[in-house]
């Protein structure tokens, strides 16, 4: 066995490959630790009345929440999606609500601005979206669309001297309701099919934009889910992000990223539902002892253990590998295997986290306002929303096998 220098530090390096580095462990308790205080108390009152916290945004941009992978420059904080990831993993175990939201706004809105955006582009949104002065979302599924969000997509962007108009509706849209800005997408040269998809900055007051309604959900109730209606949209040319046509690998690296930075929520929740299941199952009692004595409930916490520990692995390996994904790679190739598999993977193990946790709570945790309750009510939409479980096998698949054939 060797004990040279030069293999502890080899050690060293391949151990902190599998955890995290002492400065992103101090982002995960930060954020964890703001979260419980200030995020925590929030969450009752989201799940019971679909109410938004409208303040929320412009303290979490005080607290530099806001903007994590945007320079400094326009307001950001200047770190990688790892650090995203980590943040969305604490906030989500106090108030998954708020943290699908603050995905939607920092990593769906303004990273996407960031990445594609021009100087003009980034100055005029991204302090306002760092600050929290703005708010941010992404819209692209439309009526009948679904996990043909591409192929099916019918809003039209037509030129009409210096401006876009822009018609069709967009539903199911996160933060829909609240934002200020989003990034959307429409057909400039339908005859293209998915190549004439173009990518537009909208602004909440541009003349024929409207919310046509605000949506009521099963879960994550209270971060605003909506349908968008663009009837003669007056769009700046300057408002297109990328050039015309090239709409595509927005839109498919956006997804990849999307896909990495929503897993992290599922791994949040997972680690709440663990910590409260052994928390009832030491207060529990039933004949004459605490239910944590049984070897089934054991049983059941060995299992919910194991499977957070598998997903943090995964979803961190995940999030450093699509760290610096540049539009040329988006949509396709290992990563874009690899993202959806984190999702998928995460989504599911959850559920089955969720599902042991509900069981060792009993009749408690089948009471809507318990919490264990509203953490099993997030378990469709991490299934559904970014792409389907079924869509994700199926890009996993495509990838695999094209490579294989390829070799």
């Amino acid at each position: 066995m060797l004990h040279s220098a030069a293999a502890v530090e080899s050690a060293s390096a391949s151990a902190s490959a599998f955890d995290l580095s002492p400065e992103q462990r101090e982002v995960l308790d930060a954020a964890d630790r703001y979260a419980q205080e200030e995020l925590y108390p929030l969450a009752a009152r989201m799940d019971n009345e679909e109410w938004w916290p409208a303040e929320a945004f412009a303290r979490l941009g005080q607290q530099g929440y806001l903007g994590i992978t945007i320079p400094q420059a326009y307001g950001g904080a200047g770190l990688d999606l790892v650090s995203t990831g980590l943040v969305a993993q604490a906030f989500s175990r106090w108030n998954h609500a708020l943290a699908l939201s603050w995905i939607a706004h920092d990593n769906l809105c303004a990273n996407n601005l960031y990445r594609h955006g021009t100087e003009a582009q980034r100055r005029r949104y991204l302090p306002g979206l760092c600050s929290g002065k703005l708010v941010g979302a992404l819209a692209l599924t439309e009526p009948g669309a679904g996990s043909d969000a591409l192929g099916s997509m019918r809003m039209s962007a037509r030129r009409d001297g210096d401006h876009y108009v822009l018609n069709g509706t967009k539903i199911f849209i996160t933060n829909g309701p609240v934002a200020d800005v989003l990034v959307t997408y429409a057909k400039t040269s339908p005859e293209l099919g998915t190549h004439g998809i173009s990518a537009f900055i909208i602004e909440r007051n541009f003349p024929g934009f409207s919310v046509a309604q605000k949506l009521t959900k099963m879960g994550f109730r209270g971060s605003q889910t909506g349908e968008l209606v663009f009837d003669n949209c007056r769009v700046p040319v300057d408002n297109r992000l990328g050039a015309e046509n090239a709409g595509l690998a927005v839109v498919m690296t956006g997804l990849d990223l999307e896909r990495a930075t929503i897993a992290p929520i599922c791994l949040g929740i997972a680690e709440r539902a663990l910590q409260l299941s052994i928390e009832h199952a030491k207060a529990r009692k039933q004949f004459g002892r605490p239910i944590a004595e049984f070897e089934m409930i054991q049983g059941k916490i060995a299992d919910m253990y194991v499977w957070v520990e598998t997903m943090r692995c995964f979803v961190y390996r995940v999030l450093a590998a699509v760290d610096h994904l540049g539009a040329e790679r988006g949509g396709r190739g290992e990563l874009h295997a690899l993202s959806a598999a984190s999702v998928m993977y995460a989504a599911e193990t959850m559920g089955k986290v969720l599902a042991d946790a509900l069981q060792i709570h009993g009749g408690s945790g089948y009471i809507w306002e318990s919490e264990v309750n509203r953490l099993y009510r997030a378990i469709k939409m991490l299934e559904i929303g970014a792409g389907t479980t079924e869509v994700r096998k199926l890009i996993i698949s495509g990838e695999l096998l094209s490579s294989s054939e390829a070799r």
